[in-house]
């Protein structure tokens, strides 16, 4: 296959023309009743719903997902720093069910294999052909010695975008000015390795506006992050010393908590910030134990073709939850999978082996209001994952700033446009 550059619009969509392509085969007639189950209505599966949906209208796509409205993570951290309302975050899914997609507003409780069905929490059993699970990431509570559910009322992760974005934003509404905010950043594998970085960014624009003598204190499982040198310099160039960085090497790995007293306990010293925001290690969503498809690493392994789990038949996983190899667990991401996996899914029907899809994604990044960079790659399958391919592009770290703020509005533009691809 001939690589062909990251462009914009590419990696908008999340998906290049060589795997768009597939995503249009006829279904053989006997199989116009397939029926096809996604779990999951974020980036992922809204996306696969849809693009096997217009594919194929006979199909029968059925969305079961609990939440009658979907909080978006990409942007969110702009909420938290006062710079966005949730609102603009929150998008539900009657434009789906318009297109003839079933959606159905319950959990799933459990999932049997072998007789292809889903329980959900009406106790309603609903057959499938095929399964597409997109659970987006929990909580791995267990690797953070004294963080939990009630943990995270004092000591927000706001890694799910919602309610957590909103108490964390309130903290800081609430704190007194001189008061140190110290975020908790866990290793990888973990959703958008640079969102941490930004929420860094940001919340320091708001002390910076708001609270002018208070600190940011990042404490860091890792020595090296994702886009580094551009975050680093912008926070010489906008925010002098009003963030501290103590990364892995230098004792930043956070051991435990403390909820009681607000303490976060590293390797090399114990910190009280005034607000503590805790980003715990992840996994796979938790329907993804349940139907058998993670591993011991609490992620799941796929054929990256097909997106077909190697543990279960018949049960694709996309999105955050997949051992992706080099492609990053982001939106953009989890929207190309969806539908590179929806392109697989209906070669599969009609009897003809899917051909390998390349996916482009693209991350922006913003610093403060009008200052943004952005990371975008090329993934093909190679062995069991995704490797990145020549053809990607990063900002210049020397950029001027005519650039930065070209970039921040493409962010924006990039957000309007995955939303409306997926739910609009």
């Amino acid at each position: 296959m001939t690589t062909r550059p990251v462009t914009r619009r590419n990696a908008v969509l999340g998906i290049t023309a060589a795997a768009a392509t597939l995503a249009r085969p006829s279904v053989p007639r006997a199989q116009s009743a397939a029926r096809i189950v996604v779990v999951g209505g974020g980036f992922g599966g809204a996306a696969c719903a849809r693009a096997l949906k217009r594919a194929q209208e006979n199909l029968q796509i059925i969305l079961i997902e609990p939440n009658a409205v979907f909080t978006s993570c990409p942007f969110s951290n702009e909420v938290i720093a006062g710079m966005r309302e949730i609102d603009a975050q929150q998008f539900d899914y009657d434009k789906l069910a318009a297109e003839g997609i079933t959606v159905i507003g319950e959990a799933v409780t459990a999932i049997e294999p072998q007789r292809r069905s889903v329980v959900t929490t009406d106790g309603v059993a609903l057959p499938y052909d095929r399964l597409v699970l997109s659970p987006g990431i929990d909580f791995h509570f267990e690797a953070l010695p004294g963080y939990d559910e009630a943990a995270s009322e004092k000591m927000p992760h706001a890694w799910k975008a919602g309610a957590q974005t909103l108490l964390l934003r309130r903290q800081l509404e609430e704190m007194a000015d001189g008061g140190t905010v110290a975020i908790a950043i866990p290793a990888n594998p973990s959703r958008c390795p640079p969102a941490p970085y930004e929420r860094a960014s940001l919340i320091a624009h708001y002390l910076k506006t708001k609270k002018p003598r208070s600190k940011v204190l990042v404490l860091d499982a890792k020595d090296n992050f994702s886009q580094q040198r551009l975050f680093e310099k912008a926070w010489k160039e906008l925010y002098g010393d009003m963030i501290e960085r103590i990364a892995l090497s230098q004792g930043g790995r956070v051991t435990s908590v403390d909820p009681s007293t607000r303490t976060i306990i590293t390797e090399f010293g114990n910190y009280t910030p005034d607000v503590a925001n805790v980003i715990p290690p992840q996994r796979a969503g938790r329907i993804a134990e349940i139907a058998g498809a993670a591993d011991a690493t609490g992620w799941c392994p796929i054929d990256p073709v097909t997106f077909e789990s190697k543990l279960v038949p018949n049960i694709h996983v996309i999105g955050d939850a997949c051992l992706g190899g080099g492609i990053p667990k982001s939106a953009s991401a989890a929207s190309a999978q969806g539908k590179a996996c929806a392109a697989a899914i209906l070669n599969l029907f009609a009897g003809r082996a899917p051909e390998a899809p390349r996916l482009t994604g693209v991350c922006y990044n913003t610093a403060a209001p009008g200052y943004g960079f952005s990371l975008a790659g090329n993934y093909q399958p190679r062995g069991d994952i995704f490797a990145e391919v020549e053809g990607g592009a990063t900002s210049p770290v020397d950029a001027p700033r005519e650039l930065r703020a070209r970039e921040a509005a493409e962010a924006e533009r990039w957000f309007q446009t995955i939303t409306a691809d997926t739910f609009g």
